[in-house]
């Protein structure tokens, strides 16, 4: 059962998905666009059905019969509110409009992390892969989800793939970056974030962490949980803030500088101002020192971001569900998944193993 509501817009709820309306829309959360609306589900729940935000009824007629079923779309037509039982009639296109969100998700917010052993994926695999299920979905989807492409003609979908990628969010990326070649262990990067830095003075801080995944595109920092570290040392009266993140398995050798990542520590002493810094990527992780003001000892809080990335609103602490998207990603490797994986999340599975 589903159930239809109109106030403005109407809505066709399964029970706890996301709806694209939704305020606070959460990290698990896939959108895609299609005629008159949208279609939302949860990376999370493994059903098929999704959330629908209509704006335009008469253009959805064509895909809610074969999503939801013939009761729902005369419900549609016809006006009606309430609980509605839904069945697709064309459970092959509602599986692919699934996936084709899911690909889109992934290219945004797959959790690749070295410190957590989990790969990256391969972003040409992913561009290739929407271009094939956007085909399959095209009598759904809305003129900005299709691109714009010939049979055999490589070159020029991912070209196009690569502008259009989003997750329905807000959403900024890194094109065409190159892979990074690392042999280093999981562990060791584990090890490196969490323990103290090097450094003259006292010790006054320490501690690791991770960081807020909607302040910075993907494929910059290390999405583990525990790639963010810092210290704070004194010596002669003064503060000195180290902070490291370690730098994601798929960063680019050169980030272009609007994409760069900065820090910023607060300090919640009433008169002094919040302290901002550049990170500066040094092989592996991105690093940068800070010297506080002479009143202060450390800091209180710590934000890591790239400026202008991100929503205007604030989020609730979200480390709860990274730390499931990463359980879902690990899950995803090693053949727990519901369904069939994503050709660029085959070819991760496989060199997991040498990651």
């Amino acid at each position: 059962m589903i159930r239809l509501s109109s106030d403005g817009l109407l809505t066709i709820a399964p029970d706890e998905t996301p709806l694209v309306t939704d305020t606070l829309a959460p990290l698990d959360a896939m959108v895609l666009e299609v005629v008159g609306g949208h279609l939302s589900w949860s990376v999370l729940d493994d059903r098929q059905l999704p959330a629908a935000v209509i704006d335009d009824r008469e253009a959805a007629q064509e895909w809610l019969w074969a999503v939801y079923g013939e009761n729902v779309a005369l419900a549609v037509a016809d006006g009606v509110d309430g609980e509605i039982a839904a069945e697709s009639v064309r459970p092959e296109l509602a599986a692919a409009l699934r996936r084709l969100a899911y690909a889109h998700w992934a290219s945004r917010w797959w959790p690749a992390s070295t410190v957590d052993g989990i790969p990256a994926l391969d972003h040409l695999s992913l561009d290739e892969e929407i271009g094939q299920l956007s085909e399959m979905c095209e009598m759904a989807l809305a003129d900005s989800e299709l691109p714009e492409f010939t049979p055999g003609d490589a070159e020029g979908l991912i070209s196009e793939l690569s502008s259009r990628r989003t997750a329905g969010l807000e959403s900024s990326s890194l094109r065409g970056r190159p892979v990074v070649e690392s042999s280093a262990r999981a562990d060791d990067y584990a090890l490196a974030a969490g323990g103290k830095q090097p450094g003259d003075g006292l010790i006054v801080a320490h501690g690791s962490g991770d960081w807020d995944w909607r302040r910075c595109p993907p494929g910059i920092l290390d999405a583990g949980a525990d790639a963010l570290s810092w210290t704070v040392s004194r010596s002669s009266g003064m503060s000195t803030a180290r902070v490291t993140v370690v730098a994601a398995p798929d960063c680019p050798l050169h980030v272009p500088e609007h994409l760069r990542p900065h820090v910023r520590l607060d300090v919640d002493n009433g008169t002094e101002a919040a302290a901002t810094a550049e990170l500066q990527l040094r092989t592996d992780s991105w690093s940068a020192e800070i010297q506080l003001a002479e009143s202060v000892e450390t800091f209180t809080t710590l934000s890591v971001f790239v400026p202008g990335v991100g929503p205007a609103i604030t989020y609730p602490d979200e480390s709860a569900m990274r730390a499931r998207i990463r359980d879902f990603a690990r899950s995803r490797l090693t053949g727990q998944a519901g369904d069939q994986l994503l050709a660029a999340e085959s070819a991760a599975a496989e060199s997991d193993d040498d990651f």
